[in-house]
């Protein structure tokens, strides 16, 4: 044990490149490592539930042939229920972890990779340490113990890779799970449940002609985020979802690296939503579309009792502007040259199927494709209401921010093949006093995308998200030069509730408050596009 500490601190030192001065006024940053650091359980810490997850290369079968190498989570339950770990048959999915809130959790994590790895819990309010800090990767042949407590209201989160400048391929290769939090509150308003209760993780991907995954190949893959072109859902192709004749509820996660979706209903049938990252939000809202972004959840309600038995349905991605300003490559045209003739046209391709869903060369951002199939193939015993209320949620307001007058704003660039900050890359510790925040306080935060400025060729969206709490928006703001984009995706943006990652597009200026409270330490910030991440867009805040 005192070996490994010492290997993760020296690991911790050149990585952060910390100097005397400022562990002298920041010692957290190194005490923090060293008490998270340990393969052994914490003697004070009284877990209700247990669970083991290994990471180790496998191969499985996705297609016919050859079967495809993956990195893959299993796991095993070794103290509790056993429904706190469900496994989707046949998936490179991580295994669901299904738990209550206030539970005691103690999770063993132990890496058979060839390489190093770490998980972080997206969207769980946990101590610093136990958050998945690249910092604390471990290496092939060591165990990483995370405990805390599952403090958070009911929702749908999720876990996945966090590693140091290899986030983006390790997600892509497999290491990602979901994550299902209940509470009494949410159990007593009678939604669907069991199997009328559907979790559809929608992912992008790309496989060459002996069934193995394709990643990036080139710089601009990086600088635009990687696209695949078939849509996977729960970690298979070409998914139908049976349903009966009654009212579902479907946990919406964007799992995909870089990929936006607009999603609608095929027949016009409005998109009700009755949760978001944070869980369930105050009542239902309708909508036309619902805009997903990379590593934001959405739970929807759809009744299909007056759908007659063979009835299909299609959840389509349809067009949209803003997707990026490079030449209109990736959709930028967005429903014109780069959205609209891509996206309906090359429907030939290999396992193309589905209307579209998969294209010999790509499926453009902000194009139109299918994204998954509902069959209705029964009738149904029963059927549940929605409630014309759901949850009760407390605004945060803005008196009560420590600085109300002098918001935190947060600047999004990207240029000389950097993704940047506030104009800084990622370096681990690297912390600048505008990033220090005082433990047990709400801050007036905002993240600007051009909003103030000329954005050049690199316009982009960014999926922002912020580790700890989750946080509530309070507006947005648009440069009117890009208001006829913003357009195109305003109507299914939704922003009720509690967020822990918000899709801000070009132009745009998104202001929200965050708390910051429980837990000193430092929490990172970063671009959910996961290639941007690893370019550099992220930092970190140390709460102290």
């Amino acid at each position: 044990m005192d070996n490994t500490i010492n290997t993760q601190r020296r690991k911790f030192l050149q990585y952060s490149g910390i100097s005397a001065a400022a562990v002298a006024t920041y010692p957290s940053l190194l005490q923090a490592k060293s008490m998270g650091t340990s393969s052994k359980p914490s003697a004070n810490f009284h877990a209700d539930v247990e669970i083991e997850l290994t990471e180790e290369s496998v191969k499985i079968p996705i297609f016919d042939g050859p079967q495809t190498k993956v990195w893959k989570v299993s796991g095993k339950v070794l103290k509790g229920p056993a429904s706190t770990i469900t496994s989707l048959p046949g998936s490179y999915l991580a295994p669901t972890l299904n738990l209550q809130k206030g539970q005691k959790v103690r999770i063993y994590l132990k890496n058979k990779l060839p390489a190093e790895s770490i998980l972080h819990w997206h969207g769980l309010h946990v101590p610093s340490k136990m958050d998945g800090n690249p910092m604390y990767a471990i290496n092939h042949g060591e165990t990483f113990v995370y405990e805390f407590e599952i403090l958070n209201r009911a929702g749908t989160y999720w876990y996945h890779a966090h590693t140091h400048s290899v986030t983006a391929k390790q997600v892509y290769s497999g290491l990602a799970g979901l994550i299902i939090v209940s509470d009494k509150e949410e159990q007593a308003l009678g939604l669907p449940k069991g199997e009328y209760d559907v979790p559809i993780v929608i992912q992008d991907r790309k496989f060459d002609s002996n069934n193995q995954l394709v990643y990036v190949s080139h710089m601009m893959q990086k600088m635009m985020g990687f696209l695949g072109d078939k849509i996977m859902i729960n970690g298979k192709p070409d998914f139908v979802l049976p349903v009966e004749k009654r009212s579902y509820r479907l946990r919406l996660l964007n799992g995909s690296n870089s990929r936006i979706y607009k999603l609608a209903w095929d027949d016009g049938t409005p998109v009700t939503v009755i949760g978001t990252d944070g869980g369930l939000i105050e009542k239902p809202e309708t909508m036309p579309y619902v805009m997903l972004a990379p590593a934001e959840r959405r739970e929807l309600w759809i009744d299909f009792s007056n759908k007659p038995i063979g009835t299909e349905l299609t959840l389509r991605s349809i067009p949209f502007e803003g997707a990026s300003s490079h030449g209109g490559m990736m959709g930028g045209m967005g429903g014109g040259m780069g959205g609209g003739m891509m996206g309906r046209g090359m429907m030939g391709g290999r396992r193309g199927g589905m209307g579209g869903m998969s294209s010999g060369d790509s499926l453009p951002l902000g194009g139109d494709y299918a994204v998954l199939k509902v069959k209705v193939v029964k009738k149904a015993k029963s059927n549940d209401s929605l409630p014309a209320r759901l949850t009760p949620i407390k605004p945060l307001r803005l008196a009560d921010a420590a600085n109300s007058n002098d918001p935190r704003t947060i600047t999004l660039s990207m240029r000389h093949m950097s993704a940047l900050l506030n104009g800084r890359s990622y370096k681990m510790n690297d912390i600048r006093p505008d990033e220090v925040i005082p433990v047990n306080t709400l801050q007036l935060m905002a993240f600007d995308n051009g909003f103030h400025r000329s954005m050049g060729m690199m316009a982009m969206p960014h999926p922002m998200h912020l580790h700890g709490e989750q946080f509530q928006i309070i507006k947005r703001e648009i440069n009117p030069r890009h208001q006829a984009a913003h357009a195109t995706v305003s109507e299914g943006l939704v922003d009720s509730g509690w967020k822990d990652t918000t899709l801000v597009m070009p132009g745009e200026k998104v202001t929200f408050l965050k708390p910051f409270n429980d837990f000193k330490g430092m929490f990172m910030y970063h671009c959910h596009n996961l290639e941007h991440e690893d370019m550099g867009m992220m930092r970190d805040f140390l709460i102290k």
